[in-house]
């Protein structure tokens, strides 16, 4: 059950109404809190929202799910709601006559000023009473006193008009409705009657509105949304403040589970607060390119640049990139203003990484819920800038006094449980700072946000977005032992509908209750079985099968020394020792923690086969550097090279995706991933004839692996990403001369099927 942005789980509530059984005279309030601390709820700065808790526990109560203690009246509350109305004179003059108009924030409820704003509000059709956090003001004159009030509050749950205006999806919301915030209530007293006051006073609201709500709230506001009833106003005031109409709502409150509509429909209005409130929101433009069967288009179709002009470049742009993946930016575009073009939109400010891998991470997002089990599998890798000295704004890769330069890239792969990669669900790319690089005693002090392995809990949330916008497919987060974090798991834990947690153990951990160490308890389990698996080839050692002894055991997970304010965590450890390794080679031996229960000897081997796909990212990340050559940009900033980093991820995803491909479904027709200019290229210039069928695409794989150097030989099995990345550039040439030879036969090559569009790469 979802409420309020938090998931209450049959097991939830059981553990909340425990809470109340314990102790029955508790109050709501010391509850919420309670339930708070066990949720993990709280705002960007580490308070409680113990009043959104408690709005939530109320509804729960009402709906039967909880039987909470009954609500205690605060006197002392009650005292300030005495005086209902706010008697004044009648104002009536011109806006500079009002002298200084002030806003003055409530900061104490218990204030002169709470009581003023409760009994003007009173007057409000509305009324002064708002069950959720916010901020109060009221509207002073220098000369006439207190002229009105007016109210800011979290924003709505869900309205569809609001979402569509910023382009959101599912996924997009959860995770930024908190940067969204609602004017709940705008009032003027009805005996002042100043024109153009109410939009003076929102103007000078939203001038402060900003900072007032991060200093209390610890979060910066992008957008203010607000909604006016049809048959009381007209929202003049707003307009001519320049707010912004999106729509009209449904006439369907919160408490519409039935759809009956029976609330007045309202008109909205929004507002932002930041010129680039859109991109930082995660929305898109409302005229997206539509997706045609064009794999360029489905990856880079949906991109939130604000101009439909940037996003075909980019489209453009990594069709080209694909065609060439070891070309330098000159190469791939193949002329003067293409290059002067590409230049542009690499300098654009809308054309950062995150902008630019986004409408990717949402293509992956629909492949995702299309399987059954999806590996989330994250990884760091440094790109080595050093040969181009001068570029701006990089940091040190390998310590502070080498002279090695360059960026830090931590990805999060999605691969289902063959092994095909997805798609990236996630992309962090920064540069160090070289004044930071080598102080461990300093680090070590430093809370985890602070810190940069604070990369695996971003990503890790990353993985729980794509979790809860999926809820039919089992998302687990895979690290290496670099990711063996407490915080990890603690974050795990407290997430609602998080992803399961898969990682290989690096410390040997203490246990609660004196059970010792992990490894301690692992070695007296008893032996469940024994598991083969592949270890893939590594430098000039071939791959091997290896045969592991498997030993499971459930741990409880004491806090490392330092962060003993963390709770104690439940997880499954296996442990797998490879018993007879080949003479010269060190035995595997894995320990691996997880929060999926292990209580079986084959679920401790599916666990074990999910790590094993953990280098298919390694591969991925091969494919970057070595097939799409990215540490040999020469784009003078780290800025530029991050853009182009952007387009150059999905490319090498593209090329890693047809490798997989070609061997998993080896019998479609290549038809399914190559233009037809391009496989009848393809085949003619292979077999020295013209063929009329399409090959399958395992033919055809192997065919582009051979112009990349595949020998084809009996005993090479199928080909790799950098053959087949070498091939696709010689397979973009020979497409090229294959329509200028049909062009001089007088037979025209085919062309896409989708009208206006160049033809496309793959």
């Amino acid at each position: 059950m979802l409420i309020g942005g938090q998931t209450f789980s049959p097991e939830t509530l059981e553990r909340i109404q425990h809470l109340v059984d314990e102790d029955p005279e508790i109050s709501r309030r010391a509850l919420s809190r309670r339930v708070c601390q066990l949720l993990a709820w709280q705002h960007p700065d580490g308070r409680l929202k113990d009043m959104s808790c408690r709005k939530v526990l109320s509804r729960l109560h009402k709906a039967g799910r909880l039987c909470l203690p009954d609500a205690v009246q605060n006197f002392t509350f009650s005292i300030l709601a005495v005086q209902k109305e706010f008697a004044r004179s009648p104002v009536s003059c011109s806006l500079c006559d009002l002298g200084n108009v002030t806003l003055v924030l409530i900061d104490n409820r218990l204030s002169e000023e709470a009581r003023i704003w409760k009994s003007l509000m009173h007057l409000h059709y509305l009324g002064e009473r708002l069950f959720c956090a916010g901020l109060r003001y009221l509207v002073h004159s220098s000369i006439h006193g207190w002229l009105g009030a007016l109210a800011f509050s979290p924003a709505a749950f869900r309205v569809s008009a609001r979402d569509q205006f910023i382009g959101w999806n599912e996924q997009g919301r959860l995770a930024n409705l908190d940067r969204v915030i609602g004017n709940s209530r705008f009032f003027i007293h009805p005996e002042v009657r100043v024109p153009h006051l109410a939009s003076h006073v929102l103007g000078k609201a939203l001038r402060r509105l900003k900072r007032d709500w991060q200093s209390r709230y610890g979060i910066a506001p992008l957008l203010i949304e607000t909604f006016v009833e049809q048959n009381r106003f007209t929202g003049t005031c707003y307009r001519a403040a320049n707010w912004t109409h999106v729509g009209t709502t449904a006439g369907r409150g919160r408490q519409d589970s039935r759809h009956q509509a029976a609330v007045p429909q309202k008109e909205m209005y929004v507002y932002p607060l930041h010129r680039k409130w859109r991109e930082l929101l995660g929305g898109s433009i409302k005229e997206k390119i539509p997706l045609a069967g064009d794999w360029a288009e489905e990856e880079w179709g949906g991109a939130s640049l604000g101009d439909s002009r940037l996003v075909q470049r980019l489209i453009a742009l990594g069709r080209d990139r694909y065609a060439r993946p070891q070309a330098n930016i000159p190469q791939t575009c193949g002329s003067r203003a293409k290059t002067k073009a590409a230049y542009r939109f690499l300098d654009h400010e809308r054309a950062t990484l995150q902008n630019l891998i986004a409408p990717h991470i949402d293509a992956t997002t629909r492949r995702v819920a299309k399987e059954k089990v999806v590996l989330a599998i994250q990884d760091t890798t440094s790109i080595n800038y050093s040969t181009h000295p001068a570029t701006e704004n990089l940091g040190p890769i390998m310590g502070s006094h080498n002279g090695v330069v360059g960026l830090m890239l931590h990805g999060t792969l999605a691969v289902n449980s063959e092994g095909t990669p997805l798609g990236l669900l996630a992309a962090q790319c920064w540069a160090r700072d070289p004044e930071e690089v080598g102080k461990k005693a300093k680090r070590h002090s430093l809370p985890i946000e602070q810190k940069e392995s604070n990369k695996w809990l971003t990503s890790f949330r990353a993985a729980t977005l794509t979790a809860a916008a999926c809820p039919d497919t089992t998302v687990v987060s895979v690290g290496d032992r670099e990711a063996d974090i407490y915080e990890l798991f603690a974050l795990a834990h407290q997430t609602p509908r998080a992803p399961l947690l898969l990682v290989r153990a690096q410390h040997n951990r203490k246990l609660m209750e004196e059970q010792g160490r992990l490894s301690d308890q692992l070695t007296k389990s008893p032996e469940s079985g024994v598991q083969e698996i592949v270890v893939p080839r590594k430098g000039s050692r071939p791959s091997r099968m290896a045969q592991l002894a498997i030993r499971h055991s459930k741990v409880v997970l004491a806090p490392p020394p330092g962060k003993e304010k963390l709770a104690p965590l439940t997880v499954w450890a296996i442990l797998a020792e490879e018993k007879e390794p080949p003479e010269g080679i060190e035995p595997l031996t894995w320990v691996l923690l997880t929060t999926a229960p292990t209580e079986t000897l084959a679920q401790a081997c599916e666990h074990l086969s999910w790590y094993t796909q953990r280098w298919t990212i390694e591969v991925f990340h091969r494919t970057l550097k070595s097939g799409c050559r990215i540490e040999n940009r020469q784009l003078g900033s780290a800025d530029r090279l991050e853009a182009c980093l952007a387009i150059d991820l999905v490319v090498a995803w593209r090329i890693h995706h047809l490798t997989k491909l070609g061997r998993e479904t080896p019998d479609v027709p290549c038809s399914v991933y190559f233009e037809e200019a391009q496989w009848r290229a393809l085949t003619t210039f292979v077999t020295k004839k013209p063929v009329e069928e399409p090959p399958t695409l395992r033919e055809a794989t192997r065919m582009v692996a051979m112009l990349g150097g595949f020998l084809a030989r009996k005993g090479d099995g199928e080909p790799g990403t950098q053959t087949l990345w070498l091939g696709l550039q010689r397979l973009d040439d020979i497409t090229e001369m294959w329509k200028v030879m049909c062009t001089i036969l007088g037979q025209p090559p085919p062309t896409s099927h989708i009208s206006g569009v160049q033809p496309r790469y793959g």
